[in-house]
C-alpha cells in the first residue's frame, strides 16, 4: 500500500525503523555470542574475583563485539602509557561473519522505511532511508560510553570518536540509503 509522498519527512518512523535496526542487531549478537563470551570469560573472572576486583559482564563484551563489527576498536590502556586498541574480530577471537550485521540490518531498515512510506525514485529513496540513523545513532552513541568498563581513572570500552561517528553516523547513513535507493527501485 503506497502512503502519500509529498507528506512531510517521516521522522518518527525513521527512529523507530533504526532504534528497531539497533536492537534486533544487537539481540542477534548477543544470543550468538554471549555463550562463548561466558566461557571465556570465565577464568579471567575467577582471577578477578579472587583479588577482589570487578568481573566483566558478558553483555558488555558482546557490545564491544557489536562495536567491533562495525569496525570500531576496543581501546584500552597500554602498559607504559597510552591507550591500545584491538578488534576482537579482526584479531580472529570472534567470527568475520559478524561484519556482516551492521550493513544487513541498516539495509534492512532502509528498505523498510522506504517501503513504509512509498517511495518511487530511487534519490528520493536513498535520501529517505539516510534518516534511519536518528533511531540507531542515538544507542549506538550511548553504547560507546554505557559499555567501559572503568576502574579508578583508568577504562576501557569502544573508542569514542570512531564509536560516535563510524557506527553512529556513516554506518546508518550510508547503508540506509542504499537500502532506501533499492527499495524506491524496487517497488512497483
Amino acid at each position: 500500500m503506497a502512503h502519500d509522498t509529498s507528506r512531510a519527512v517521516p521522522w518518527l518512523p525513521a527512529a523507530v525503523t533504526g532504534a528497531v535496526a539497533f536492537l534486533l542487531e544487537f539481540l542477534v549478537v548477543y544470543l550468538w555470542q554471549a555463550n562463548r563470551v561466558r566461557e571465556s570469560l570465565s577464568g579471567f573472572n575467577a582471577i578477578i574475583e579472587l583479588v577482589g576486583g570487578q568481573t566483566i559482564p558478558a553483555w558488555k563484551v558482546v557490545g564491544w563485539l557489536f562495536y567491533n563489527a562495525h569496525f570500531v576498536d576496543l581501546t584500552r590502556p597500554a602498559f607504559g602509557g597510552g591507550r591500545a586498541t584491538t578488534n576482537l574480530i579482526a584479531s580472529g577471537d570472534a567470527p568475520q561473519l559478524l561484519y556482516v550485521l551492521p550493513p544487513l540490518f541498516l539495509l534492512v531498515a532502509g528498505v523498510v522505511l522506504v517501503r513504509y512510506v512509498g517511495l518511487a525514485a530511487p534519490r528520493d529513496g536513498a535520501l529517505c532511508g539516510t534518516i534511519v540513523s536518528l533511531g540507531y545513532a542515538i544507542p549506538v552513541w550511548i553504547g560507546v560510553f554505557a559499555l567501559r568498563i572503568t576502574t579508578d581513572d583508568v577504562w576501557m570500552g569502544p573508542a569514542v570518536a570512531l564509536g560516535l561517528v563510524l557506527a553512529g553516523v556513516v554506518y546508518p547513513v550510508v547503508f540506509g540509503a542504499i537500502g532506501g535507493a533499492l527499495a524506491a527501485l524496487t517497488s512497483d
